[in-house]
């Protein structure tokens, strides 16, 4: 149960974590290399960190809904009723499901497209699909991550929800109560 929790948490931070580590000693090593005369450079740097970047975009989409970090007008659901707030982000998880389902639908399409096509990528021979599949993964993702959120808006529903300021200064309270605790332990 405890690894069920841990995955439900950090288990899209974890790759976007793991792709930054890569993309930034991948770039660190081409770049020293690069200013090594007699080291020949790496012709498939640039595009291995491209790629990681197309897929940390892709998997950071399920890592916002998830986290409800995603963009939108939270002032003006500030000025709604705590009923009529909690209906519209039902609404809005409903909404982001349904797009992430259509896309995880279109995306076989695609990723079955690039598989038949053959494709290479230029500089490190990779099947091009293998880029490509990320995608269907991150909006799968997204589509359970959207019905996740609608369960728990729904489970939650009668419970008191706070408004955009006062769940910053929330947060912020909690910061400044481990930034203490962090300054107390290392005295």
């Amino acid at each position: 149960m405890k690894a069920l929790k841990w995955l439900d948490d950090h288990f899209e931070e974890s790759i976007l974590v793991i792709l930054l580590v890569v993309i930034s000693c991948v770039s660190l090593i081409q770049v020293i290399i690069r200013n090594i005369p007699w080291i020949p450079s790496l012709q498939w740097a640039e595009e291995f960190c491209r790629f990681c970047w197309i897929w940390s975009v892709f998997i950071s989409l399920p890592y916002t809904i998830r986290k409800g970090n995603m963009l939108r007008v939270s002032v003006l659901l500030d000025l709604l009723s705590g009923f009529l707030r909690k209906v519209i982000n039902i609404l809005v998880d409903l909404v982001t499901t349904g797009s992430m389902a259509l896309l995880a639908v279109y995306s076989v399409t695609v990723v079955k497209n690039v598989m038949s096509s053959g494709e290479a990528s230029p500089a490190m021979l990779w099947p091009m699909w293998i880029v490509y599949i990320v995608m269907l993964i991150g909006f799968a993702l997204g589509t359970v991550r959207g019905l996740q959120q609608a369960v728990i808006h729904v489970i939650h529903f009668r419970e008191k929800e706070l408004t955009t300021l006062e769940q910053t200064m929330q947060d912020a309270a909690e910061e400044a109560e481990l930034a203490k605790g962090e300054k107390g332990a290392g005295e």
